[in-house]
């Protein structure tokens, strides 16, 4: 890698096809137009069809060609990234895999801007704690370790603030016999979410209130009957307010969106450009794209962007500046609460 910098290569894989690829096409989106106002940088994007595979390949042929890369969307392909990079003792910055285990699998080679899967719940938890009445809650997970990470957390947090819990693996059914007051919080994949939120409101005693890893996009509007009263959690909502130190602000980055796009970004748009705002602004700080470098840099920089607050653990990388968003459905569309 390179001392002395002049203008610096980005690279990313990015699912632009396949089952990811809802939130890898906007993620490249959010690049391009953190791109179009930075000169002095090129932008170097491969599609790894949400497939880990095809995602190592792309990522050892683009590393040697690239002073910073930026990892995938999604868990489950960042945990390969994350080991590519360790292979090849680089630095990846982590802008799509929210995994506990992901962000601290490998100190010193990832950078991670995400809140961890285990703090996705934690607005909505506290939420229910400023209700009239007491809830019971039903935790549902979907497969694989993103949805039983995201439920672990929402457990812990429930239990630490008196809410009683009952929690439901993939695929089980739902309580024929519920107390008058219950909340549902679900946090599996969309397909996932939409098909338990469905069947828990056609349930001859629905939940008070539900709330789910899915209902923090937009498109989640579109695949659900009647989304209103429902709340949803993610990285980043279109609003959120965040001033930023570095990169674009909100409202450019929201226009400049909605006229390539002709809607507003989800979280993955605005965490991709947030990402690749922050990785070059350490190259550039430090004037050196070495991965020991770049890590001191990232370790010691407390900021925020358009996505929020950016602050790592020194020892590990896990993200602990940034805080989850929680959103509500009314008849406007989606709104932070």
């Amino acid at each position: 890698m390179r001392t002395g910098i002049g203008r610096l290569r980005l690279g990313a894989c990015l699912s632009l096809s396949g089952k990811h690829a809802r939130f890898g096409t906007q993620a490249r989106l959010g690049l391009e137009i953190w791109h179009s106002s930075n000169d002095a940088t090129e932008l170097v994007i491969e599609d790894d069809q949400s497939r880990p595979e095809v995602l190592e390949t792309a990522m050892r042929r683009l590393a040697p060609r690239c002073d910073l890369m930026l990892g995938p969307y999604s868990t489950h392909l960042m945990r390969r990234a994350g080991q590519v990079a360790a292979s090849l003792d680089q630095l990846i910055w982590n802008h799509g895999g929210s995994g506990d285990d992901v962000e601290a699998a490998h100190p010193g080679h990832i950078v991670s801007v995400l809140t961890p899967t285990s703090r996705y719940a934690e607005p909505f938890i506290r939420h229910l704690t400023d209700t009239t009445e007491p809830l019971h809650l039903w935790i549902i997970q979907g497969k694989g370790s993103f949805g039983r990470q995201v439920a672990d957390g929402a457990e812990t947090t429930a239990r630490s603030l008196g809410i009683r819990t009952v929690r439901l693996g993939p695929g089980e059914p739902l309580p024929s016999a519920v107390p008058a007051a219950w909340a549902l919080f679900c946090s599996g994949s969309f397909e996932e979410d939409i098909e338990t939120v469905n069947r828990a409101r056609a349930l001859l005693r629905p939940p008070r209130t539900v709330c789910a890893v899915a209902a923090g996009v937009r498109e989640f509007g579109d695949a659900i009957d009647d989304p209103h009263g429902i709340h949803g959690v993610g990285q980043w909502f279109p609003g959120s307010g965040y001033e930023a130190e570095l990169g674009p602000a909100e409202p450019d980055f929201l226009a400049a969106y909605k006229d390539r796009a002709g809607v507003l970004p989800d979280y993955p748009a605005a965490q991709a450009a947030a990402t690749a705002a922050i990785a070059t602004h350490c190259a550039r700080l430090t004037g050196s794209t070495t991965r020991e470098v770049l890590w001191s840099a990232a370790s010691a920089l407390e900021t925020a962007t358009l996505f929020g607050s950016f602050k790592i653990d020194p020892d590990s990388g896990v993200q602990v500046g940034h805080q989850a968003a929680l959103v509500r459905w009314g008849t406007d569309g989606p709104a932070a609460v």
